[in-house]
């Protein structure tokens, strides 16, 4: 089996990566993203094959003759990996290394190694390995091959079992401890985000496509000081971070893991807890890589996956990300809710910053307010509501104060500045 690296030349694996075009995608876009992945697990791409069929062979995926003929191109190419870009079943991988005799994954296997590679948090490891669990049960069917082929190289991160005679019994066993400790993770999420609600901390979520920006535009606003890499999925963890809007008002800025198409099932479900950030935002910044070809596909992907965590009603932006990189770009329109950046040299910022503070609820005012030293108790009442005092001037007649106030709080009695 292929390590990640040769020891001693540092050498690629070379990958061939193939796939069905039978209409339902477009086979070329998807087969161009799972190259990018591939790029990102540590693998050379040799070749990539499309074979057009109305429907995938349910033996070999791709039918006899063309797995044939990939083992003979396999072999003139040096190829040491082969990638399907689909979820196989475990007798399709048994069937198709009986033949090539080259280690074979599937997309979902190729996904979930940069997932365990990527992931750095406690958190992140365990939705990990509980995806590879999911996973794992679902193909113990077929037992062999497909299943002995675990180490230390692309498709076999992570720390699951490595003995074949696991049993469904121990998988199942592992699966619900893992989902008990992220049902924890979970309550302990949902203390917080009481607590952020209690002490009114107004919340702004970064979503979209993997590689579209987000953690490059999350370190430009914040310092945060997360990895940012040209790379799919740089990052998994959870990162927030406090940002000052220009009327004064705070957020806190979440980014979140980057989407990507046919996101497998038992991923999105592991990482429901860290895409809760986002459900739970009171605002969401749908962060687009403008000069990719499928912008408007990896658009509706992520608006696709928000509509089912219940997003809809969320003020949400539209960030047309990687401006610098598309001619034309200025053309592009903006209007209440979009906005033209370049997170990289931090173009167009001020007015991502206005349309933030423009879209979130109005419960708070920045104003100039004349405080009579008899109410002088208004000043905590002012904090303690969620606001914020900028400065302070202390007169004759009162406390001039600059501050963001809530709405709740009758101000009306006192002589505005």
């Amino acid at each position: 089996m292929p390590e990640l690296y040769d020891n001693e030349t540092e050498k690629l694996p070379r990958t061939i990566l193939v796939t069905v075009d039978t209409g339902e995608f477009d086979a070329e876009v998807s087969l161009d993203e799972l190259e990018e992945l591939a790029r990102t697990a540590g693998a050379e791409t040799a070749a990539k094959i499309i074979q057009k069929r109305p429907s995938p062979d349910t033996a070999t995926f791709i039918g006899s003759g063309r797995l044939d003929e990939l083992a003979a191109e396999s072999e003139a190419l040096g190829a040491d990996l082969l990638i399907f870009d689909t979820e196989l079943t475990a007798n399709q991988i048994r069937n198709i290394e009986a033949v090539t005799d080259i280690h074979t994954i599937d997309r979902t296997t190729l996904i979930l190694d940069i997932f365990a590679m990527r992931a750095a948090s406690a958190e992140g490891r365990i939705q990990v390995e509980l995806a590879q669990q999911k996973y794992r049960l679902a193909h113990l069917a077929g037992k062999g091959v497909a299943l002995s082929r675990l180490g230390g190289g692309i498709g076999t991160r992570g720390p699951g079992e490595t003995k074949l005679e696991t049993d469904r019994r121990h998988i199942r066993t592992r699966i619900a401890q893992l989902e008990e400790d992220l049902e924890q993770i979970r309550r302990h999420r949902e203390l917080i985000r009481r607590r952020r609600k209690k002490d009114n901390v107004v919340t702004a979520a970064i979503v979209g496509y993997t590689n579209a920006g987000k953690s490059t535009l999350l370190n430009a606003l914040t310092d945060a000081g997360v990895l940012s890499e040209d790379k799919l999925f740089a990052t998994l963890d959870v990162t927030s971070r406090a940002l000052s809007l220009p009327d004064g008002r705070e957020v806190l800025l979440s980014d979140t893991v980057g989407l990507i198409r046919r996101l497998p099932h038992d991923l999105v479900e592991a990482f429901h807890s860290t895409l809760e950030e986002a459900a739970n935002a009171d605002i969401i910044l749908n962060v687009i890589d403008i000069s990719s070809e499928t912008a408007e596909e990896e658009m509706q992907v992520t608006e696709k996956l928000m509509a089912e965590l219940g997003c809809a009603d969320i003020p949400r932006i539209r960030v047309l990300n990687k401006c610098d990189k598309l001619f034309g770009a200025e053309n592009i329109p903006e209007d209440d809710t979009t906005v033209r950046i370049c997170a990289k040299t931090g173009d167009g910022f001020d007015r991502l910053l206005d349309k933030i503070a423009a879209n979130l609820p109005s419960d708070y005012r920045r104003v100039k307010l004349l405080i009579p030293y008899s109410r002088s108790g208004l000043v905590n009442e002012i904090i303690e509501g969620g606001g914020k005092i900028f400065s302070t001037e202390y007169r004759e007649d009162g406390t001039l104060v600059d501050a963001l106030v809530s709405n709740r709080l009758r101000t009306e009695d006192m002589e505005c500045k």
